[in-house]
């Protein structure tokens, strides 16, 4: 299975989106990362591909805003898993 593409900037919103929901792993990924202490520019390259000696802006962009959307996931956003409407896209 291919891995889903990612936007640089991570779509905020209230409720969980589609995005959200493409990159659940992603973002359980991101925060075992993040909790083993493992750095921005290793997360960057082994999650997104990005080289960040090469683009280091770039690197902190995109880890920063998926790291920001997993903890809003873990804080808020799991407990809109539990609600009918949102099941249904995980049946």
């Amino acid at each position: 299975m291919a891995e889903p593409s990612y936007s640089d900037d991570v779509p905020m919103a209230d409720e969980i989106t589609g995005y959200d929901r493409e990159h659940l792993t992603l973002y359980l990924r991101l925060l075992d990362l993040d909790h083993e202490g493992t750095s921005v520019d290793d997360m960057a390259r082994e999650l997104f591909g990005i080289d960040a000696v090469r683009d280091p802006q770039r690197a902190r962009i995109v880890v920063h805003a998926h790291l920001r959307r997993a903890r809003w996931m873990t804080l808020e956003g799991y407990k809109l898993l539990l609600e009918p409407e949102v099941q249904r896209f995980f049946n």
